[in-house]
């Protein structure tokens, strides 16, 4: 498949993705808790959509996957748009070799897709050591609920010209996981044929006190933990957590 179709076919799934959400989330909490700059890098950047809004809006972003295609995919929608964005394949864990930053994001649940606490434990500490003092980290994840109840036995579909999917979520197997298996069709418009993918991604969340108990051990102030960007405390039935946290 090639960089044209990959990223046809994520966008696609992440089209309903609210992306603009995240980008006033982050406005907000820079200017709230008063960030010291607009130097931002996007840990998990995915093909860039996140990092070409921020772009848009001003931020000097950078953008760190573990996707050699993805980054690709970014680089290429970069190009297309005359943007500069400095991209680099690396695990988001074992960040290396990059500068400091005013703020660091981790959006759209990417911090989920590590596989065990000492990853997340890993990552927190690598976005420390790269913020400046008193830069922001700015993250969601999924809830326990989520992981448990909102993803249970649950089969997503679209269906249209040049592409369809049919994607199975159930529960993995470490608690609070899930796994989805995703199946897409797409068509090649050279041959008229359509190309079958398919893809499991693992997905696992931890109690609201392990990411709190991990994040103050790497050093970190949190300044607020909100739930479905309504700005305000999670409850038992919230589906995504938001958390905003200072380098001391």
């Amino acid at each position: 498949m090639s960089y044209e179709q990959l990223a046809y076919v994520y966008d696609k799934l992440m089209e309903e993705a609210p992306y603009d959400r995240w980008v006033r989330f982050l406005k907000e909490n820079k200017d709230r808790w008063k960030a010291p700059g607009v130097r931002v890098l996007d840990l998990g950047c995915g093909t860039g959509e996140m990092a070409i809004l921020l772009m848009k809006e001003g931020f000097h972003v950078s953008g760190v996957d573990l996707s050699e295609d993805m980054l690709a995919v970014a680089a290429e929608k970069a190009e297309n748009e005359g943007l500069i964005l400095p991209l680099y394949h690396q695990d988001m864990s074992e960040l290396e070799g990059l500068p400091e930053y005013d703020i660091i994001t981790i959006f759209c649940d990417s911090l989920n897709y590590l596989p065990t606490p000492e990853k997340v434990k890993k990552t927190f500490r690598a976005a420390h050591e790269h913020l400046v003092s008193g830069g922001l980290l700015l993250f969601d994840v999924h809830s326990v609920y989520q992981m448990d109840q909102g993803f249970a036995h649950q089969t997503f579909t679209l269906n249209e010209d040049n592409v369809a999917y049919i994607w199975d979520a159930y529960p993995g197997e470490e608690p609070c996981s899930a796994e989805h298996a995703i199946t897409f069709f797409v068509l090649d418009e050279r041959t008229g044929q359509y190309q079958r993918m398919d893809e499991l991604h693992k997905q696992r969340t931890y109690l609201l006190q392990d990411y709190q108990e991990w994040l103050m051990e790497a050093g970190f102030e949190i300044l607020s933990v909100t739930a479905d960007f309504s700005g305000q405390p999670p409850d038992e039935t919230s589906r995504r957590l938001f958390f905003t946290c200072r380098k001391k």
